[in-house]
């Protein structure tokens, strides 16, 4: 069963926590699937990931592209795991319903947003209905802090 770890965005905006969240989950070898909520968004972070550095490279793609299911990072707007993945990464309040599929769920929200806090919320309760384990993180002055 699924971990779902929350990320509370109050310091940095998406643009710069993903990357670095990114670059840490490849260095444990994980497979990541990033969902996004529309395919605007998913060109958006493929952008980004392609010049969030110049010192640093992730490998990634995006679905529906040649050798998809190939790709260490895939980006995607809808449902499954075409590239396998064994940690989903959510962004903008994508669908979480396969949640559980994965090993481990990484859920980032913007804390400056009303909206995306709500639904970060409603999301964390409906998991621990569902009795998969949370925990929740939030930007500190040193980097990522877990609150209990």
């Amino acid at each position: 069963m699924a971990e779902v770890s929350f990320y509370h965005l109050v310091r940095d905006p998406l643009e710069t926590a993903l990357p670095k969240l990114l670059e840490k989950a490849r260095e444990r070898d994980f497979r990541i699937l990033v969902r996004a909520a529309s395919a605007e968004r998913v060109a958006h972070l493929d952008g980004v990931l392609w010049t969030y550095s110049r010192e640093s490279f992730l490998a990634h793609g995006r679905a529906g592209q040649a050798r998809a299911a190939e790709q260490p990072i895939l980006l995607c707007d809808s449902g499954g795991n075409p590239n396998a993945a064994n940690l989903l990464v959510v962004v903008d309040g994508a669908e979480t319903d396969d949640a559980g599929a994965f090993e481990r769920c990484l859920y980032l929200f913007d804390g400056k947003s009303e909206e995306g806090v709500a639904e970060a919320r409603a999301r964390w309760r409906g998991f621990r209905e569902a009795g998969i384990a949370v925990t929740y993180w939030q930007q500190g002055e040193r980097g990522w802090e877990k609150k209990t």
